[in-house]
Order: structure tokens, then sequence, then C-alpha cells
């Protein structure tokens, strides 16, 4: 024998089901809304202590939290770490901050600073080259100056200036010296200037094509200044914008051309 289907159950009972389904998971939706609630007012999630790491050589830690404690709005579940992680990044010296919460009550921030490479612009500006090539502004009395070198350029060209000083500063240290400022100009033209006092005019171009030009005068020029009885810091000036040799000027002696090398 076929069993037979039950019965659906009367409309009034279903209707009352479904009734106690929607009132259950209303109950629900009001029972979480008032743990949140809770949460965002309960002093127990206000935040209580922000945790610092990574590098703090220019920065005090007190400091730090003193000058961004009072930027920061909410507490554990609410704080914009958006907004706290831009609030650290505008602390001098500060390059990049890294925001989490740390439960119940506070912030743990890892901090990376800028490496100061070289300084930016005129003597006295405030700007500074990081070892990304990008700019920053900081106190340049808060940064060992011996040894930093002076770069100026087009704005946004920070980081061409900085790899060609790499690239072309090495050259010079055989010859005891060594490149203090690096220079382009609005119109493309390189110039470099040496801890004597002598300037150098490396023509324009990218690395490529400077490079060869100034790897060809540092290997010739103490061969150069030795026939005139001098040695490479009696250089004052230098011009190597010539398609196969150079200009140079030297303390106490006229003006010299140099062939390049051949063969």
């Amino acid at each position: 024998m076929k069993k037979k289907k039950a019965a659906p159950p009367p409309l009034d009972v279903r209707l009352m089901n479904n009734t106690a389904m929607v009132l259950f998971a209303a109950f629900g939706v009001l029972l979480l809304a008032a743990l949140c609630w809770w949460a965002v007012r309960h002093p127990a999630f206000a935040l209580g202590g922000i945790s610092l790491q990574g590098d703090v050589t220019h920065n005090n830690v007190a400091t730090v939290r003193a000058n961004v404690a009072p930027r920061l709005r909410g507490n554990f579940f609410t704080v914009d770490l958006d907004a706290a992680r831009r609030a650290f990044e505008d602390v001098p010296w500060v390059r990049q901050a890294i925001v989490r919460r740390e439960f119940p009550n506070r912030l743990r921030v890892v901090l990376q600073e800028h490496e100061a490479v070289a300084f930016w612009g005129d003597e006295g500006s405030s700007r500074m080259v990081n070892s990304h090539g990008e700019l920053f502004e900081a106190n340049a009395g808060d940064v060992e100056a011996d040894g930093l070198p002076r770069l100026a350029g087009p704005d946004g060209h920070a980081a061409q200036v900085l790899a060609m000083y790499r690239a072309i500063a090495p050259l010079f240290e055989p010859l005891e010296l060594a490149a203090e400022e690096l220079v382009l100009t609005g119109r493309g033209s390189w110039q470099l200037s040496l801890d004597t006092g002598a300037t150098v005019e490396l023509g324009r171009g990218d690395i490529a094509e400077v490079l060869p030009r100034v790897q060809r005068f540092a290997q010739t020029l103490t061969q150069v200044t030795s026939r005139y009885g001098r040695r490479p810091e009696a250089l004052v000036s230098a011009d190597l914008r010539y398609g196969d040799g150079f200009a140079i000027r030297l303390r106490g002696v006229g003006t010299v051309t140099a062939e390049s090398r051949k063969g």
C-alpha cells in the first residue's frame, strides 16, 4: 500500500511559524546591535596605549605618541587605521607606518624612517633625499652632514639624480676626489662639483650616455695632470661635452685639452 502524503499544516499554523521565525531573527539582530553598541561604548575598549616598533632613531617614542594621540578618534573597534597611519607618517623622519589593532585596547605600530643619503636643493633647504630616491622634509641638524652630497634638479627627478650620482661618484674615489654636488639643470645637462672646488660639466644624457664620458675622464686625469707636474686635486674645471676628449683647467696651468685614449 502506498503511504499517504502528510497534509500541509493549516494556514494559521504556517503563519504562526513564519511569524515566530521573523521575530527570532529580529531578536537576533537587535541582540547583535546591542552587543555592538555596548562594545563601542564600553570603557574597556577605549584606546589605552600605542606600541611602537621599528625605526625610532630620529624620534623620541614619547614625543611620537604625544604628537599622534590627539589625532586618533574612536576606540579599538572604530578607530580609522588609515587616518592613524597618515598621522604617524606626518611625523618628521617617518617614511612609512603600519598600524594594526592589538586586542583589547591598543594599537601596534611599526615605523620605517627615512634614510637620508643626500641634501636636496639650495643651501639651507630643509628637503633631503632618502635611499629610495624620495624627497622628504627634515631638520638638517638632525643628521650627520659629513659625507652627504647635495643633489638638485627639477621636481620629480630626485630618483634620477640620485641614480646618476651613485653611478659616477665611485669613479672619483681612486683619484682621492669626492663628488660633493650633482645638479640636473632644467635643460637636462649635468653639472658636478668636487670636494676640491672643481666643477665638471658632464653634458646631457642618461646614465648609459654620461657614464662612459666620466669613466674616460677619471681614467686619464692622473696621466694628463702629471704631464704638467700636477696632481688630480689641481683640477679647477673640466668639460666633458666633447665627442672624443675633454677640456680641463689646472691651477697654475693654461687651458689643456686631453684627447681620449684610443685602442
